[in-house]
């Protein structure tokens, strides 16, 4: 590559690395609007198995299963308890994704609305903060009418019903349905 040190065995390897410097996505999603530079389709099937929820990698211990097999691999560490990633930052430990533990110390958001100015450290926030652009609120309330632009929301929410309330202050007898209003109050 003229732009980089990489090295590839063939002339199509690195056309489709020329990608990473270029942007260039080729390979589109007729389901949504995500967009790949692999060459050969197989990214595109994989991440197909979002939109049809197909999950072929089982684990053999428990009923979980996953739609790639590296999250098997990831998940078989709940039961062997084998954490191999340390932090360099703190002490913590995890069996999976230290990169994004990490931006709690770095405060890298990497992942920016491409509507507003907002950024976000995890790629699912900020799935989810589009949905305040759109309006789309798919996770609804089995109880009542509410309708939420995210899971989270949507168990804060179901706390009405149950009265649920698991923030307890530790100086006096007050509890809480959201963590925010715990802070509030202190």
């Amino acid at each position: 590559c003229d732009l980089c040190a990489s090295a590839f065995s063939h002339k199509s390897y690195l056309s489709i690395h020329r990608r990473v410097h270029t942007g260039e996505k080729p390979i589109k999603c007729d389901l949504c609007e995500s967009a790949f530079s692999d060459k050969n389709k197989s990214t595109l099937r994989v991440h197909k198995r979002v939109h049809t929820g197909e999950k072929p990698y089982e684990c053999d211990l428990c009923a979980s299963a996953f739609s790639h097999k590296s999250n098997l691999n990831i998940h078989k560490r709940v039961h062997t308890g084998e954490k191999p990633y340390e932090c360099d930052f703190c002490e913590s430990a995890f069996s999976g994704n230290l990169k994004k533990h990490k931006r709690v110390h770095t405060g890298e958001k990497p992942y920016e609305c491409d509507l507003c100015e907002s950024a976000f450290s995890e790629k699912g926030s900020l799935k989810i903060h589009k949905r305040i652009h759109t309006g789309e609120k798919t996770y609804k309330c089995d109880l009542c009418e509410a309708a939420f632009s995210g899971n989270g929301s949507l168990k804060i929410h179901k706390r009405v019903h149950t009265c649920e309330k698991p923030y307890k202050c530790d100086l006096c007898e007050s509890a809480f349905s959201q963590k925010s209003n715990l802070k509030k109050s202190k």
